[in-house]
C-alpha cells in the first residue's frame, strides 16, 4: 500500500514546487491531504489507506486497532505503536502508556494533522534508526486516534452529522458553562462513547492524555470550567517551565483563563474522570492563511518538539515512590522514602505483610512532594516484625482523587535486614552505607591489634571500641 512519508502543507497550485522535510523525507510523499475551502484536508478515506499501509508495512511496530464507528458508519481508527517483541521494558517493568487523540472538530485540520505526525515521526524514526524513536517505542506504548469525527472531517465542519460539538459531549459537568451544541446528554453521540470506552477499557493506566486541536496557539490543562488551578498544578506548572525554557515559547496555562470556559470537553473529562496528566495542544490557525505551501513537518516543527518532550519524559509525569530505608527501633519505624516523580502524592501509605501474606500492620497516610524525600516516623509498638514479611508502598499516582492507585512491593532484595537486637532491627543500610563502614573498620582493626599489634601502635591489652 501506499505509505506517505513527506509531510506537505499546500495552498497554492498543486504545480507549485514543494520543498522537502529537513529530515530527510520524500518530497514525492506527501501527507494525503486535497485542497478544501482552502485548507489541506485530509478525507477519512485517505487516512483509512494510509493508517492500514502503515500496519503492512511495520507490522513489529504498528497494531491497528478499530475502536469503534462515527454516527454514519466509519470506522474509527486506533494506530498503537510500540515494540510489540515485547510486552514490557527490557527490566520486566510495565510500559509507560500514551494516549493521543485529534480530530474532534472537523474543520480544524492541523489538529488532525499534529496527531497525524505524532504517529509518523515515530514510524519514520524506527525506520531510519532514530535511537530516540527506537527507546520510545521499547519503552512505551503510543497510542493515536488521528481522526475522532471523521463525518465532519469529510464536509467540513466544526460538528459532527448530528450537528454536535464532540468537544463538549463528555461526562464531565456536561452542560454546566455557556455553550452550544453539547448534544442532548453526555456521550450522546457515538465518537465520544468510543473514544471514553477506549480511555477506560484500554489506556486506563496511561501517564499522559492530549488531545489536539486549531485555533489559538497554545496549551491548556485543566480546568476548563474553573478559574483555578488543578490539584496537580505543581506537576504542569513544572511541564510548563521546563517546556518554556528549552523548547517553546508556546503559552501553557488553565484552560478557563487561557481560552475561555468550557465543559464536556475531553480534556477535563481525562483528568476529572480518569485521572490522566491531560492538555489540549491548540496549533494556530496559519491553515487558513493563502499562499501557505510550508512542508507540514516544518510547519508543525514546534510542536512536534513539545510533544517529543512529553512523551520521552513521560515515566516522570506521576509519583514514583522509592524507599531508601526502614529502621525500627524502640517502638518507631522510620521511613526514609523518595519521589522520583514530578507529581506529588499525599495518600501513601506502607504496608507490613506477615508469613502468609496477610497485612499486619499499616501506616497512617503521608505525602511526598515531587521530586523530593521525606523522612516519617510512625509507632508500631506492640507490633511484630521479622525478615520473613514483606513490605508494600500504596499511593495514586497523582493528587487527583480520580488518580491510579497503585500498590507496589518494596523488593526484599534490595534491602538488608540486620541481626535483631533487643525489640529493634534495621532495613536499608548496604555495604557503603557509614555505620556499615564503621563497624567493618573496628571488626579489622581488632583483628589487627589481636594478631599484630605493633601494627597499630597499642599494647596487647588494649580493644578498640
Amino acid at each position: 500500500m501506499r505509505v506517505a512519508i513527506g509531510l506537505i502543507l499546500c495552498m497554492l497550485l498543486p504545480s507549485i514546487p514543494l520543498s522537502s522535510a529537513q529530515s530527510g523525507f520524500d518530497e514525492d510523499e506527501a501527507w494525503p491531504g486535497d485542497p478544501v475551502d482552502g485548507h489541506v484536508h485530509m478525507t477519512w478515506a485517505a487516512l483509512t489507506l494510509e493508517v492500514n499501509g502503515w500496519a503492512d508495512d511495520y507490522p513489529e511496530i504498528v497494531d491497528l486497532a478499530d475502536v469503534g464507528k462515527s454516527e454514519l458508519g466509519k470506522t474509527l481508527w486506533v494506530v498503537r505503536l510500540s515494540n510489540w517483541s515485547s510486552e514490557t521494558k527490557a527490566d520486566g517493568s510495565p510500559k509507560e502508556i500514551v494516549y493521543i487523540d485529534g480530530g474532534h472538530h472537523g474543520n480544524e485540520y492541523l489538529g488532525t494533522a499534529l496527531a497525524w505526525l505524532s504517529a509518523k515521526w515515530y514510524i519514520n524514526g524506527w525506520e531510519e534508526g532514530n535511537q530516540e524513536a527506537i527507546d520510545v517505542l521499547e519503552n512505551t506504548e503510543l497510542h493515536i486516534l488521528i481522526m475522532l469525527n471523521p463525518d465532519g472531517n469529510d464536509i467540513d465542519t466544526r460538528w459532527n452529522i448530528n450537528q454536535v460539538d464532540l468537544n463538549r459531549n463528555y461526562d464531565h459537568y456536561w452542560n454546566t458553562c455557556p455553550t452550544t451544541q453539547p448534544g442532548s446528554s453526555a456521550f450522546s453521540e457515538a465518537e465520544t462513547t468510543a473514544n471514553s470506552n477506549y480511555m477506560n477499557a484500554e489506556v486506563a493506566d496511561a501517564d499522559l492524555y492530549v488531545t489536539m486541536h486549531t485555533g489559538v496557539w497554545i496549551m491548556l490543562y485543566p480546568w476548563g470550567k474553573w478559574s483555578y488551578q488543578p490539584a496537580d498544578w505543581e506537576l504542569f506548572w513544572q511541564i510548563r517551565e521546563d517546556v518554556q525554557a528549552n523548547i517553546s515559547s508556546i503559552p501553557i496555562q488553565n484552560a478557563n483563563q487561557g481560552l475561555y470556559p468550557n465543559c464536556g470537553t475531553s480534556r477535563d473529562y481525562g483528568y476529572g474522570v480518569m485521572g490522566y496528566p491531560t492538555f489540549t495542544f491548540e496549533t494556530d490557525d496559519e491553515q487558513f492563511v493563502p499562499g501557505s505551501f510550508e512542508n507540514l513537518n516544518d510547519r508543525l516543527g514546534e510542536e512536534m518538539d513539545v510533544m517529543r518532550y512529553l512523551i520521552d519524559n513521560v515515566w516522570y509525569w506521576r509519583a514514583r515512590l522509592d524507599v531508601r530505608s526502614i529502621e525500627i527501633s524502640d517502638g518507631q519505624l522510620s521511613l526514609d522514602i523518595h519521589n522520583h516523580g514530578q507529581a506529588t502524592t499525599n495518600n501513601a501509605s506502607l504496608e507490613y505483610l506477615g508469613e502468609n501474606g496477610e497485612v499486619v500492620w499499616a501506616s497512617p497516610l503521608f505525602s511526598v512532594n515531587a521530586t523530593n524525600s521525606s523522612k516519617e516516623m510512625f509507632n508500631v509498638r506492640g507490633f511484630e516484625f521479622s525478615s520473613e514479611g514483606t513490605w508494600n508502598l500504596n499511593y495514586q499516582k497523582r493528587i487527583i482523587e480520580s488518580s491510579q492507585w497503585v500498590n507496589e512491593s518494596v523488593v526484599p532484595g534490595a534491602l538488608l535486614l540486620n541481626e535483631q537486637t533487643d525489640d529493634s532491627f534495621l532495613i536499608g543500610y548496604g555495604i557503603f552505607h557509614p555505620l556499615s563502614i564503621m563497624v567493618g573498620f573496628v571488626a579489622v582493626a581488632n583483628l589487627l591489634h589481636r594478631r599484630h599489634p605493633e601494627i597499630l601502635g597499642l599494647e596487647d591489652t588494649e580493644e578498640l571500641s
